[in-house]
């Protein structure tokens, strides 16, 4: 996200800089900083936007019924866990995972709070 702040930031520098070589009319040249300065703020907005429903997105998993893509897209999770986890089915309770020996207490942790067991 910093690098596309930075490249926007650059490349308003560069058009304020090479519109200040053309011998364009100062008018001119507020207007065109005015326009990239909106387009930058409201691309800065979109990113903002877009990163946040990243973060607050935490989708829940079933242990129960949830496909090997979508166990092993939990964080932590790889696709032999995500195998061991279908061959342990069905599950009684999410805390099993432990209890059952098929993920550590911290890899547990990580989870906990995204997947749920349905009955």
């Amino acid at each position: 996200m910093r690098f596309r702040l930075l490249t926007l930031l650059a490349i308003l520098i560069w058009l304020a800089f090479s519109a200040a070589c053309t011998h364009q009319d100062p008018e001119q040249i507020r207007q065109k900083t005015a326009e990239e300065t909106a387009a930058i703020k409201r691309d800065t907005k979109a990113i903002a936007q877009g990163v946040k429903e990243g973060l607050s997105s935490k989708k829940s998993v079933d242990l129960n019924r949830a496909a090997k893509d979508d166990l092993a897209s939990l964080p932590g999770i790889n696709s032999d866990q995500a195998d061991h986890i279908i061959a342990e089915r069905p599950y009684a309770s999410a805390h099993q995972l432990v209890t059952r020996h098929i993920l550590s207490e911290d890899e547990y942790s990580r989870i906990q709070d995204r997947v749920v067991v349905s009955r």
